[in-house]
């Protein structure tokens, strides 16, 4: 019994070292090294004040701003700690309630828009904390916003334009606009 007990505790203690010391404490120090505003969270800060993530979602409802994906961390929407799929199927009937309900939102605060309602404005993530909306979803809201904050729309386009990213490493996912630094940008401007 000794015999065996002994290496086994001789191994459990080193693997524990190595996997719950040592191995956490280098993939850290890496990444703050590397990868430094990341490993912070990449908080955004304007005027001294903590204004978000630009990796979390934020959850605006003002007509004045730019709307995410809707989140599935209920009951708090954008709540990193509820992160999780909403796991509904595209026959569920919940889902198409909840996509029906979303369409009569978008439709209600802006009427007279006859673009086709992206998808990622009606539907979560499968994360439920997206920072990012498609560039149709911004150009969907863009004269709403525009209308709201009596800017031209031109403008607005601009600021979408300015603030879009490509597709990662060339061809990963579409082009996409981050929507928290979209609405900072135009807190900015007025």
């Amino acid at each position: 019994m000794k015999a065996t007990f002994r290496p086994a505790l001789v191994l459990f203690s080193v693997l524990t070292l190595i996997c719950g010391v040592i191995y956490p404490f280098a993939v850290a120090g890496i990444g703050k090294l590397a990868f430094s505003e990341q490993a912070e969270g990449s908080l955004v800060s304007r005027n001294g004040e903590l204004v978000g993530s630009a990796l979390i979602g934020q959850a605006f409802s003002s007509p004045r701003y730019f709307w995410g994906r809707p989140s599935a961390t209920g009951p708090m929407p954008n709540n990193a700690a509820a992160s999780s799929g909403a796991n509904q199927g595209p026959l569920n009937p919940a889902l198409i309630d909840n996509v029906k309900g979303r369409i009569a939102v978008l439709k209600d605060v802006d009427p007279d828009n006859t673009l086709p309602v992206p998808v990622d404005l009606v539907t979560a993530s499968a994360s439920g904390l997206d920072p990012e909306i498609s560039l149709a979803a911004a150009q969907y809201q863009a004269a709403r916003v525009a209308r709201e904050r009596k800017m031209a729309l031109e403008e607005v386009h601009g600021i979408i334009g300015k603030y879009s990213r490509g597709q990662y490493l060339g061809f990963f996912g579409e082009p996409r606009v981050n929507v928290l630094a979209l609405n900072l940008a135009l807190d900015q401007r007025q």
